[in-house]
Formats: C-alpha cells, structure tokens, sequence
C-alpha cells in the first residue's frame, strides 16, 4: 500500500507503471520537461479495482518535452524530472491507502498530513516541509483548472475545502515542492498539488459503505459514449456519518459531477459542472484541564451547538491542442460557493455571560481563466528545449463577514466586509537539453494584485495595488550509472487578507491597528539525488531550505491566523519505493526538518515557530494478485511540535497503523475492509497553546487545546462494475 505521509518532501513519486483505474498515461496541469526517451515503466502492485478510470490515449505529443501543464507519468523519473521534489501519482495509487476524510487522498502525495482540528464539514488541517499550513496557506490545490483556496476568506487565508471531490473518479494529481516552477503563483511556496476528474469511467460502478460511528455513504459513477468522440460521466455520493463523539457531527453530504468530453486530453475539451453541499456539527478542539478534570469526556464538547454549513458550485472548461511543434492549454471556470461556520476556542474569556462563540460567513463568486502556449523545438541552432509562455487571471468578488453568537443566534456584529480582488500572473519558461547529462530550466514570473475593501467602518475601508515578481533556475546532471542530480532556487509569494492591507482601527478594541503588506516573498533553494539501479527500486535523498518574509501564525482568541514573524526552514528526507516480491511492495520515507523564525519578538520570546513539525516516518507495505486477496498495512509517525515560542510546552508524537483486506470476485463484485487507528492509539490529531476561560474560571488560563484522534474503527464497502 503506497503511503508517503511526511511533513518535509522533497521526492517526488517513482515512475508510474499502468493501474488498473488509470491504464494510459496521466495528464493534469504541471511541467514536465524531458530529455530522454519513455524509460520502462517501473512495475508496481496491482491496486483494489474499486473502480477504474480510463484517461485518454497515449499522448499525442511526439515531442520529448510535454506542455507547460501536462503531466506526464515519467515526472518523476530519471531523464525526466526537473526537481527532486515533484512527481505524480496515478488514480490506482490514490485509491491504495485507506482514507479516513476524503481530504486524506491527497496524503498520497510525499510529505503532506491531513489531519482535522473540527468538525468533518470543513476544510482539513495540512502539514508540509514543517509547516502547519493551517487550512491551506501555502499549499496551493487545484481541481480541473479552478483553484480550490480561497483568499481573503471568512476562516483563514487560503482555506482549501476538498469536500467537494468524489475520490473514486479521481484522474489522478500532480505535485510540486518549493518556489521553483513559473506557472505555480499564490500559495505555492509549500507546494503545489494539481487534481482533475476522469474523462471517462474503464467501468460503471456502484459503491455502498458502512462502518463504525454511524459511517454511511453510497457512491456511483457511470460513463457512457455520446456521438463519434464524446463522453458523458456523471457521478454522485451521499455520505452521512456522526463520529465517536459525546455530540455526534450529523454530518450530511451530498456531491454530484457531470462532465462532457470530447476527443482526448492532448486534443479536445471537456466541460464539467460540480455540485457540493455540506451541513455538520463540530466537537473543536477542547483544554486539556477540562478533560483531565472530569468536566467533559475525551470525546466532548464544551459548545454543542458549534459546526456550519456550506455549498459549492462551479462550472468549468478546458480546451486542449497539441502537434509536434507546439502545446496550447486555456481553462475557464466560475465558482459559487458559501460557508457559515461557528466556533468557539475560547468559551467564556470574551464574554462571561453569553460566552464566546462565532460565527464567520463567506459567500463569494469567483471566476479566472489561464491560458499556456508551449513551444519544442531547437535553441541556439542545436539544442532541444521548451518554451512556455503563460497568463493566469482571477477575480473574486466576496462578502465575508465575522459575529457573535450564542447558540448559533447573532448577538452581535464584529465586521462585515465586500471586497473585490483581482489578479493576474504572466510567465515565461525555457528548457535546454545542453548535452545528454546536463539540462537548464530558467522561469519569470510576475504578478499584479488589486483589492477594494468596503467596510462596515470606515476607517478600515480602502483600496490597495501591489506588484511581485520571481525568478526561477533549475539544474538537472545525469544520469549516471542510474542516478541523477537536481538543483533548484527560486522565490515565490503568498498573499495576505486583502481586509488586512486596509485595516487601521481594530473592530473589538478601537485601538489602531497596523497594515500587513499585500504580497510576501518566500526564497527557496533545493539539491536533491535520484538512483533507480533497477525497474522495481527507487531511493531518493533531498534536502531544501525555504524562508518566508512573514510567516502565518494562528491566533487561539480569534480561532484565525495572522502575519507574524520573518522565518526559515531547512529539511531532509529520505524515500525507498521497492517491489520486493511480484505481489508485495514496500514504501518508507523518513525526514526531518529545523524551523525557526529569524527574529526576536519581545511579547513572545523565543524563535520556534508553533505547530512547525520536527521528525515524520511513514512505511507501507501492499499485497495483491494472491488469488483475489488484496491489502496492506500503512504506520505513519507523526512527531512532537513546539507548542509556544520558547518551546517550553510541546505536543505529544502519534503512530497510528491502518490496515486493508479485501477480495475481487470474477462477476466484479469487490468486498473490502478498512480499519482505522487498529491498536486503538490515544493522541491527539493536532495540539495548541493558548489562553481560554471555562465557566467555572475567574480568568484566562494557558492551556494545551487538543482534537483526539478518534478510536479504533472499521468500514466494509460492497462494489459492484459493469
């Protein structure tokens, strides 16, 4: 069972070999240069045929360069890769690993955790290269072209709700570490992970779950031909589940795609509609002394009316060319979607009589459009190479706003806000393959921001315009004797709350408040070494180290993050993939990574940064093709963090073990077991420190606020294809 679960990455995936849900090579939106012919393909474990996706035929492209947003299945091999630390990872390898919360799939990706601090409904909490990227600052997702983080918004900047996916008609991802690749712009500097839906379905399928914690979903996808070159997929799930918790989540889902392609990926288009909608209540974080004290169980809340609810709708084109002299890419989308969500961190510490709960809103239209034009051909009279030129444009128009309640009714206003961001990226790329050992990446990017803030107080109302710009180098030498080098720097950004760069008078206190800049640069550089001495054995070693202008912090009073201060990170990891029998594989990655901020701050002496991960180990092993029998068993090590910045209180580490069997039947029906946390471990999902108030207190109290990871649980699913 693939598993690759650590906070720093800086491997990408070994090559991909045909999977049963993905036979033909993948295409998503990355870069990918080569100059070397298709290598073999590395064989790898036969995956769970729950159900199969068919992408397309072979690519059309008889370039050895592909399309600056193509992704090609040998990114992440020798003679192809252009880092170390990007790769892709086929739809068969997605469904490998049993996956808790559906934003766990994109744990498939090397070095990233998904865990969750709430409720089911939102979005998950993301760890990278050490990094607690909250809920997905500096983890830039995409899905079929559309941005999935949400800047300027009610819950945090960036927030990356994936809710929305139906992880079973999945075409498969792309990633990318690091702020080496022109067309990756806001969010990115972590790293970049690039999702689209099949096109069409290898077979119709229909799925029923049941499991532990009242766990109920039904899932079905169904493909069928229209006309000489189309293809019409529709797809839905239901899901509804409760959790082990004193107050069950009730959470209620209900996702549907439909998508219409025609021709192939390399030449055709696809117009695709998504409809998400998502109602949920919450057990957030609780203190520990509440627990320890008997007042609440490990499982119980001190708010049972937190939670929320939200909906997306989006509608969403591509248009694809490709010949041998060139690559054309344009997408389009527009995306409705809305959250209302109510938390409470603190309890009793704002308000000791109605208590402090709150509620955040965000109700937003985005729409954007991208367009990529891709060049092969010869540089200086001899040289093979690629030359990509790009435009990404965005427009958000949002109102997003911030309330007191009390059991879910308003109380009162804090702030309510319009604002209009726009933005517009332009790149430029270029790849030479100067001899067979030696190749050059050189990248520009630039980026324009433009923001009007409409306030309910004045003084907080305004405009702001910023500017930024980035270049990228990238170095590849080999391979020899089976093993390649790779070295990358590069500066990249991420954007802050547009409400930010116009606020001057805080909403609660009246005190004057100071401006965050619009755009901050992060700086990053990587070496890292590739050797695949044969078809079934990939080892990879990186090392990366990556500063940002301002790091991004939560607040525990305003359950929100802020702009704090400068930072550096520097990382190692280690990857083995090897197939140590035709029907066993293993997977091991271990890193490590050193996060500090580079300056002092008085009101919060010393400089670790908190939530900032130390050490992760992850291991998997997979069996198939045993008669019918497949499975596997995955243990990720997720290591103690600094909680405050002199580190004087930490968070505990947590192991816990997932296991899968299952059997195929020839009439294709396909009956499979998970099992979640099997030794029934006690940890805590994710950890903070900072002050609260419970009913009983006269003051605040410093305390460790934990979410539980939830107790040993199992789910049996019935599929069945035609």
């Amino acid at each position: 069972m693939r598993i690759n679960l650590l906070v720093v990455s800086a491997v990408s995936c070994a090559a991909m070999g045909d999977g049963v849900y993905a036979r033909e090579a993948q295409q998503l939106p990355t870069i990918t240069v080569t100059t070397a012919p298709p290598k073999p393909e590395k064989p790898k474990a036969a995956a769970p045929k729950t159900t199969s996706t068919n992408h397309d035929a072979p690519s059309s492209n008889p370039s050895p360069f592909t399309a600056v947003d193509a992704l090609d299945a040998r990114a992440g091999d020798i003679g192809t890769a252009q880092s170390a630390s990007q790769g892709v990872v086929t739809a068969s390898e997605l469904q490998l690993q049993p996956v808790y919360r559906t934003g766990e799939v994109l744990e498939a990706v090397p070095g990233l955790v998904v865990t969750q601090h709430s409720g089911e409904g939102k979005a998950n909490q993301y760890f990278l290269r050490g990094f607690n990227l909250d809920h997905g600052t500096d983890l830039a997702i995409s899905i079929d072209g559309m941005p999935v983080n949400m800047r300027t918004h009610g819950h945090g900047q960036g927030y990356a709700d994936t809710s929305f996916m139906i992880p079973e008609i999945l075409r498969g991802l792309a990633f990318r570490k690091g702020p080496y690749f022109a067309s990756e712009g806001d969010f990115s500097s972590a790293g970049a992970i690039h999702l689209d839906v099949a096109d069409k379905l290898d077979k119709n399928f229909g799925q029923v779950e049941v499991g532990s914690f009242g766990h109920r979903r039904a899932v079905a996808g169904v493909s069928e031909r229209v006309g000489l070159d189309g293809t019409l997929l529709i797809a839905g799930e239901v899901v509804k589940f409760d959790g082990p918790w004193d107050r069950p989540d009730d959470v209620r889902k209900l996702n549907g795609v439909v998508r219409y392609s025609n021709g192939t990926y390399d030449n055709g288009f696809a117009l695709t509609a998504m409809a998400y909608s998502g109602h949920w209540y919450a057990t957030d974080q609780i203190p520990l002394r509440a627990v320890e004290s008997g007042l609440i169980g490990r499982y119980g809340t001190l708010d049972p009316t937190d939670g929320g609810s939200s909906h997306r709708y989006s509608l969403s084109a591509r248009w694809h060319e490709t010949t041998a002299e060139s690559a054309t890419r344009l997408n389009a989308y527009v995306v409705n979607s809305d959250l209302a969500l109510f938390n409470n961190f603190t309890y009793f510490m704002n308000d000791p009589v109605n208590g402090d709960q709150f509620r955040q809103n965000d109700d937003r239209l985005m729409a954007g459009f991208s367009a990529s034009k891709t060049f092969f051909g010869t540089a200086l009279g001899a040289f093979k190479s690629a030359t990509a030129f790009g435009v990404q444009t965005r427009y958000d128009d949002i109102d997003v706003g911030l309330f007191n309640t009390r059991d879910r009714f308003t109380l009162s206003t804090v702030r309510e806000d319009s604002v209009r961001e726009a933005s517009v990226g332009v790149y430029g790329e270029s790849t030479l393959a100067w001899t067979s050992w030696l190749r050059t990446t050189a990248g520009l990017r630039a980026d324009l921001y433009a923001a009007d803030i409409s306030s309910d107080l004045a003084a907080n109302s305004g405009d702001d315009v910023d500017a930024i710009v980035s270049p990228k180098l990238g170095l590849v030498l080999g391979p020899w004797n089976h093993t390649e080098f790779y070295a990358n720097a590069g500066t990249g950004f991420h954007s802050n709350d547009a409400r930010g760069t116009a606020t001057t008078v805080d909403p609660v206190t009246g005190d004057p408040a100071t401006r965050v800049p619009f755009l901050v640069r992060s700086e990053g550089a990587e070496i890292g070494v590739r050797t695949q001495p044969n078809a079934v054995l990939t080892s990879t070693l990186s090392a990366f180290i990556l500063d940002f202008d301002s790091e991004i912090v939560f607040v525990g009073d305003a359950g929100t993050t802020e702009a704090s201060r400068p930072s550096r990170r520097i990382g190692a990891e280690y990857t083995l993939q090897a197939r140590i029998a035709p029907w066993l594989s293993l997977d091991l990655d271990a890193a490590y990574t050193h996060a500090r901020f580079l300056e002092d701050d008085p009101g919060a002496p010393g400089r670790r940064i908190p939530g900032a991960i130390e050490g992760v180990v992850g291991a998997g092993l997979t069996f198939d093709n045993l008669g019918g029998w497949f499975g596997g068993l995955t243990v990720r090590y997720f290591g103690a963090r600094p909680l405050i910045e002199d580190n004087s209180v930490r968070s505990g580490s947590s192991t816990p073990v997932s296991g899968r069997i299952g059997y195929r039947f020839d009439d294709g029906l396909i009956a499979r077991l998970d099992g979640y946390n099997l030794f029934d471990e006690t940890a805590s999902q994710i950890d903070y420190y900072y002050a609260s108030q419970l009913a009983s207190e006269a003051g605040p109290v410093d305390d460790i606020h934990f979410h539980p990871l939830e107790p040993r649980s199992f789910r049996l699913s019935l599929t069945k294809q035609w």
